[in-house]
């Protein structure tokens, strides 16, 4: 297969990250067909694209014609087989918890054509822990987008010892296709590029809020202010979800039985109260 081969594209999750990976291939020119067990999630993500394309046409960065094509390409429904039973590329964004990611992807083998490759949006576990619940272990890899999926511009690609070249191949091409600048990891490793790196920074930001020393505020006014960084550390927990922080400190956790890799006190506080950033309006910020 090649990258010319790829026209109908799944993606699996409408969260966060899902909807927005779903309007991208949309715009790129895909077909796609966006699935999630949750009808209110669907429901969401549809508003969200029904909305988001207009205002980029009213801000002069999408022509019409540029939206309502996106909108015709794309469609909701909660039928994985309807959704990947033609699907020649299958992005999985669901959520960052190893049984239903594998009971997905057997599902998704069972469903998708032969030729398709499918790929996890996970930002930790590598596609190694799911190939073998699948019989197309050359054809699955990682292709990680960052939040928000639709601004920012990285994709890593991790090849597995499991994954064709020619799957990684096509991934990278299919990301250049959708206007990203894509990394191409040769050997699978935990956290993968870029956040090896943010976990190090998060990681000591965390035991400096658990110890009193400072605030999360005031932590990050320190990382803004003298690193330079867009955002502190606290403020990017709570735009990707403190409940994904939770989960995969968790994951990491179940694996390596080490205590140093237990969530942080403060995470497992916002995870209890349900206060998981941005997405419910309160986190180590609030929103309005």
């Amino acid at each position: 297969m090649k990258i010319e081969d790829v026209m109908n594209i799944c993606v699996v999750g409408a969260g966060n990250m899902g909807h927005q990976i779903a309007v991208c291939c949309a715009l790129a020119g895909y077909k796609v067909i966006c699935t999630d067990i949750s009808q209110e999630m669907l429901n969401k993500a549809e508003g969200f694209a029904k909305s988001y394309l207009p205002e980029r046409v009213v801000k002069g960065k999408l022509t019409q014609e540029q939206a309502d094509n996106a909108l015709a390409n794309l469609r909701f429904t909660p039928s994985l087989e309807e959704a990947a039973g033609e699907a020649d590329f299958v992005i999985e964004a669901a959520v960052e918890k190893m049984d239903i990611k594998r009971k997905l992807f057997a599902d998704l083998d069972r469903i998708a054509p032969s030729h398709a490759i499918l790929a996890t949006n996970s930002s930790y576990i590598v596609s190694s822990q799911v190939a073998d619940a699948t019989k197309r272990p050359d054809k699955i890899c990682n292709m990680h987008f960052f939040n928000p999926a639709l601004v920012m511009k990285l994709v890593e690609v991790v090849q597995g010892p499991h994954t064709s070249t020619e799957t990684a191949q096509i991934t990278m091409d299919l990301s250049a296709k959708l206007g990203k600048i894509a990394v191409w990891l040769k050997k699978e490793i935990y956290g993968f590029l870029v956040n090896r790196i943010l976990s190090a920074l998060a990681q000591e930001a965390l035991f400096l809020a658990d110890m009193g020393i400072a605030t999360p505020q005031e932590i990050d006014l320190a990382v803004t202010n003298a690193l330079g960084h867009p955002m502190g550390p606290f403020r990017l927990m709570d735009l990707t979800g403190i409940d994904l922080s939770y989960y995969s400190a968790m994951e990491r956790y179940q694996t390596s039985r080490d205590p140093k890799d237990k969530p942080s006190p403060l995470v497992v506080e916002k995870y209890t109260k349900g206060e998981w950033g941005k997405k419910t309006k309160k986190g180590y910020y609030t929103y309005e």
